[in-house]
């Protein structure tokens, strides 16, 4: 008898954690967020949270959202999505038209973009030489901005021509068909070293365009004001992910490629991407510091769009007056 109620007991038990376990997952509050690209080394805190556990430790059903042809940031102000990876140059023009969007957590901490030619171009070895030559390029005004501030910074005139080719203008580099061009150096720039591309690049801050964070996760003020416990956990199980990828990069690539196997097909890139991303402190400073926005980075680019005439209202017009940009982001929720 003493041994048949043991095993009741036992069974009894297990039923018992089983049906808590099915009520704490009924019970997990969902969170979406939307990618801005197709699942690369910048997403990789949010596929180890995942992984790891970290949001079901939260009490979070996180949902990641594939990339469409709508941005993420156009999905979060129009309440489909929670949460979005957005760049700086998308949150400060769609806010400044209108859009519900607050920026809430630096995935980056320093810009990863850069300005590349072809290593055997004897006739390029500063921005200035690029004076008349033809830009492979994506379609935003942001570009015609940012290119014409590298090259008068080294004492050029700014005058170069512009070819719309999207992700072809990579190849287009690659075969001498355009001179230059913009890459994400950490997936891109990567990519080209691998395939013993050699590059010379120029990083914009060197040549007068204030540093950013490249990459941002942003939601909405209607969201973050009816959910802010939600909005605290998220950040705070997010920036775990992030930190956790930091501290093991190999793991962190080797889980991201089996969340993403699909589109992921080449660990060794993504485990470069990743070593470079660690190594150049982009997902962390030197300091340390992950997930925080920096006051400073954000007023200084927005500067800069405004004074470029970038930052445009409802009505496609350029804003007169400076927009308080302080508005456009919080650190409110980083502390879980």
């Amino acid at each position: 008898m003493t041994m048949l109620t043991r095993r009741q007991l036992l069974l009894a038990a297990a039923i018992g954690a089983a049906f808590s376990a099915r009520a704490a997952s009924a019970a997990a509050r969902p969170v979406s967020i939307a990618l801005d690209w197709t699942p690369n080394t910048n997403h990789v805190g949010l596929f180890v949270a995942q992984a790891k556990g970290f949001y079901a430790e939260a009490g979070l059903a996180v949902q990641i959202l594939p990339y469409t042809d709508s941005s993420a940031s156009t999905l979060v102000a129009n309440r489909v999505a929670d949460f979005g990876i957005t760049g700086s140059i998308a949150l400060f023009t769609q806010r400044t038209a209108g859009a519900d969007l607050v920026a809430t957590y630096a995935v980056t901490q320093t810009e990863t973009g850069r300005l590349v030619v072809n290593a055997d171009r004897a006739d390029i070895t500063r921005p200035r030489d690029l004076d008349g030559l033809t830009y492979g390029g994506f379609g935003s005004a942001w570009e015609n901005a940012l290119i014409g501030t590298i090259i008068r910074h080294d004492g050029g005139k700014g005058e170069f021509k512009t070819v719309t080719l999207g992700t072809s203008a990579y190849q287009a580099l690659a075969d001498g068909t355009v001179d230059f061009t913009l890459e994400v150096y950490t997936w891109e720039g990567v990519a080209a070293k691998l395939q013993g591309r050699e590059q010379r690049a120029f990083r914009y801050a060197d040549y007068g365009v204030p540093d950013e964070h490249t990459s941002l996760i942003a939601s909405s003020g209607a969201y973050l004001e009816g959910n802010g416990g939600i909005a605290s956990d998220f950040t705070a199980a997010t920036r775990r992910g992030y930190a956790y990828a930091v501290a093991h990069p190999e793991e962190a690539a080797d889980l991201l490629v089996a969340a993403n196997s699909d589109a992921l097909t080449d660990r060794a890139l993504v485990r470069a991407s990743m070593r470079e991303l660690v190594d150049g402190h982009y997902l962390q400073t030197a300091a340390g510091v992950v997930g925080t926005i920096d006051p400073a980075k954000m007023q200084a680019i927005g500067d800069f769009l405004f004074e470029a005439g970038i930052l445009r209202d409802a009505g496609g017009n350029p804003v007169g007056q400076r927009p308080d940009f302080s508005r456009y982001y919080t650190n409110t929720y980083m502390g879980g």
